[in-house]
């Protein structure tokens, strides 16, 4: 019999909200990005916020976008960034009973990795500072130099892309997946929760709070109090971009009901 693992899906499993909008954020800070893309990114966590939903081609979006963003640097200036964004952003919104958990398996001899659509230096950052044993994200190409190229390496590490990357780990890692575990909050994670024989729902969505109580999986729902919309928009975006937000948002609340 092969070893245990436990894999964790990051965004609003591991912490609320999205870590490529932090990421986001913690670029603009540091004058890496203009006020109008983390304006962007400041919408697309509304939406999330509001509608817990992942679109495949809006996360393909804001992936694409972040690829941009990237263009032309050398990834130790982006391993560099990712360790202070995650350590100042990030790893201080990890749920504390995710964090148990995660200390948990570890302390059973269980290995346990993330697993994100987000860059892999961030990954592997935000691993690195709980303690696991690694993680899987999405890889861009770089050139010869070590430039990022602005194109990915590899497919976008989402929905079922995760199983992919997860069947292929157990392969060179001996794990058995059918005593591993997964945690996720999303549908578009079932085919990572389907190939392991412990999947755990955390903070569902309604159609995987469906499936889970269907099937008797457990559902674990951390989210103890409403959250800004908005996480932290820096200061200089200013009330601007909150009306702003707040306006569209209201503007597609009307058309949905209208409709």
């Amino acid at each position: 019999m092969g070893k245990r693992a436990a894999f964790f899906d990051c965004d609003k499993t591991l912490i609320p909200g999205s870590s490529l909008y932090l990421l986001a954020r913690g670029m603009y800070e540091r004058d890496f990005i203009r006020v109008r893309q983390i304006a962007g990114f400041a919408w697309g966590q509304v939406r999330y916020q509001l509608f817990g939903k992942e679109l495949m081609d809006k996360v393909g979006d804001i992936q694409a976008s972040a690829l941009q963003f990237v263009k032309g640097r050398h990834q130790d200036e982006l391993r560099s960034l990712g360790r202070e964004i995650a350590e100042e952003h990030i790893l201080p919104r990890v749920y504390e009973d995710i964090a148990r958990i995660i200390e948990q398996h570890s302390a059973e001899g269980t290995d346990t990795w993330l697993l994100t659509a987000a860059p892999q230096e961030l990954a592997d950052v935000i691993a690195q500072g709980l303690g696991m044993t690694g993680a899987m994200g999405t890889v861009s190409e770089l050139d010869d130099a070590g430039v990022y190229t602005g194109q990915l390496a590899g497919p976008l590490l989402h929905g079922p892309e995760k199983a992919k990357a997860v069947e292929r780990l157990a392969l060179e890692r001996d794990y058995d997946l059918s005593i591993s575990h997964a945690y996720s909050d999303s549908k578009n994670d079932l085919p990572l929760l389907e190939s392991v024989g412990q999947p755990h729902a955390v903070n569902p969505d309604p159609e995987l709070k469906r499936i889970a109580r269907a099937r008797g999986w457990p559902i674990q729902d951390l989210r103890t109090r409403r959250r800004a919309l908005l996480i932290g928009v820096p200061s200089t975006l200013g009330a601007v971009t909150i009306f702003g937000a707040g306006v569209a948002v209201g503007s597609y609340l009307t058309r949905r009901k209208e409709s």
